[in-house]
Order: C-alpha cells, then structure tokens, then sequence
C-alpha cells in the first residue's frame, strides 16, 4: 500500500449530503475484483449522460477538478452497502483523501486498508475547506498526516483527530498484509521452534 505523508493537491467540491456508495461506483462496475479501471466509474451516473458524453456541470468534469487528489463532500459521506470497491474507485480516479464532518463505518474502514485519508472535520471547518475548494483552479489544499493539519490556499489551518495505531498504517503503508509482513521474522522464529521440538508433526 502506499504510504500517506504529506499531499498537496487540489480539493474538488462535493456539496451533496448523503453520499453513498452506489453513488461513488455504481452496481454495474461491481463484476471485476481487479483494483484498477474502476476510475472511469467513478460517479459514474453523476458524471455521464444517458448517451454516455460527460456531463459538464458536474465537478469532476470541470477542468480545474480533473486531476484532484482531495474530495471536500457533505455529511455522512460513503454510507449504503460495504462494496470496497469505493475506496478502489476513488484511488485509481487519484484521489487520496476525502474530508467531510462524518463518515459511513464500513467506508471509514475501508478507506485505510486502501491509502485513502479519511478525515473528519467540524461542521464550521467543512465550510471554510468548502469554501477553499471552490476556488477552481486555486483550490490547492496541503494535508499534512504526521502534523494533523490542513493548510488552505490562504495559510489557515485546520486541525483534525486521528485513531494512533490508523495514522501509522498510513505514515508507513501498512494494510492488513503488510501488517503481517512486519511480523515475519518473528512467525518464522516461532515456527523454526516449533519445528525443532515436534519433529514428528
């Protein structure tokens, strides 16, 4: 997985409430366990027209927020069913952090098993980042992990709560395998044990 330290990029605005994850990849995308080409059906039903052109008023369609790396969204964001092919949707689009004042559990979950930062904020903070994002072209935020912090185009800053044992995983690239992986010297260690004092099994 790859590491999450510092990201500066620019913040596309997503002012809609209750997002979730039929919204973010739609069903139809649902047949492939392959992590990547799941960018294309991203928002897909929001993004395309019934003839399959783009739609051009939605944010991810506009120029300046073609290649963003941040998703600033409403509340209670990723909810629906646990489909984790959301977070595989929004990585392999590029973005790498979605901010909102709340998150569905499962999706919270799934987003740092993946190298998304999910951060939650205050409603007042989401506006001021909200409002940051709006800015087009000059909606580049900078997301700081090891500090907590988001700096705005402007100099402010934004402190955000973080679970210890999550924003190590992130800072060193850890998923659920790589976790194990730290481990192996010592599972290899115990095993050789083992070995040696069962022969017989």
């Amino acid at each position: 997985m790859q590491k999450f330290t510092t990201l500066t990029g620019v913040a596309a605005p997503l002012k809609i409430t209750n997002v979730d994850t039929d919204m973010i990849i739609p069903k139809q995308y649902l047949k492939t366990i392959e992590r990547t080409g799941l960018g294309r059906g991203l928002f897909a039903e929001m993004r395309y027209n019934e003839d399959g052109s783009e739609n051009a008023d939605f944010v991810l369609n506009k120029p300046a927020y073609r290649k963003a790396q941040i998703l600033v969204a409403e509340d209670n964001f990723g909810c629906g069913s646990s489909r984790e092919h959301a977070p595989w949707a929004l990585l392999d689009f590029g973005i790498r952090c979605v901010i909102s004042t709340n998150f569905a559990d499962i999706f919270y979950n799934n987003c740092f098993k993946n190298g998304i930062l999910p951060i939650r904020v205050s409603p007042q903070d989401l506006e001021k980042l909200m409002d940051d994002a709006e800015r087009g072209a000059n909606a580049t935020l900078t997301v700081d992990l090891e500090a907590q912090e988001i700096h705005g185009p402007d100099g402010g800053t934004v402190h955000f709560d973080i679970d210890p044992f999550r924003k190590h995983c992130l800072l060193n690239g850890l998923d659920d395998i790589g976790l194990t992986m730290v481990k192996a010297p010592r599972i290899d260690d115990y095993e050789a044990k083992a070995a040696a004092a069962r022969p017989w099994a």
